[in-house]
């Protein structure tokens, strides 16, 4: 993949490896992008707005995150003309060689793919982040939500550094730049450390 060109979606949220991203899709740009991606079975880049709109202001700059992560189509429904309604997971990180927007809005970029987190078992001195996210599934499982509700998806792995980690990213309520920054990470022990710092933060470890 590296030095191939890849539409970018850029966002205002940070997705993760094995994370979910549900879109819908409606401005023209899109639209195209995700009928190739459909039609040829590939992925698109999702990267973070770090300056501009989600939906194209002419005369309003744009600025993007130079990490993201490739998102793989696994679903996709048209209930009307000009809407996409997309379901995506993450794949595999990248970083940014080149960029440029296309006159008619579309990004695209030169990338180059990152490694795969190392599997690394949760230290002891981290299990109650595994702990607590495992028990916060188990709350959901046990209100009703269904498989397809549900904000992971299936196997959890929750012995796996990079895994929990990652997952706890995507639910804490914390600012996207915060975020970026823990997907930028390239050590998935110390990306969970950064997440147990702020879950004891948030009172949500005991």
């Amino acid at each position: 993949m590296a030095d191939q060109s890849i539409p970018l979606f850029p966002l205002n949220t940070v997705l993760f490896p094995g994370g979910l991203l549900p879109l819908q899709i409606f401005e023209v740009r899109y639209l195209d992008m995700v009928n190739k991606c459909i039609a040829n079975g590939t992925p698109f880049g999702v990267v973070l707005l770090t300056h501009g709109h989600e939906v194209r202001r002419p005369d309003v700059e744009e600025n993007i995150a130079q990490v993201g992560t490739l998102a793989s189509i696994t679903e996709w429904h048209a209930p009307q003309t000009g809407l996409l309604q997309i379901r995506c997971t993450g794949t595999t990180r990248f970083r940014i060689d080149t960029s440029e927007r296309l006159k008619h809005g579309l990004w695209v970029a030169s990338v180059t793919p990152l490694d795969n987190d190392r599997v690394v078992a949760v230290p002891d001195e981290l299990k109650n982040t595994a702990t607590a996210l495992g028990n916060l599934l188990a709350s959901l499982r046990n209100e009703g939500v269904a498989d397809d509700e549900m904000p992971v998806t299936l196997p959890y792995r929750l012995d796996e550094c990079g895994w929990v980690a990652n997952r706890w990213c995507e639910l804490l309520p914390i600012p996207a730049p915060q975020k970026q920054r823990l997907l930028s990470l390239d050590n998935p022990v110390l990306r969970l450390e950064l997440v147990q710092d702020i879950l004891g933060e948030q009172g949500l470890l005991t």
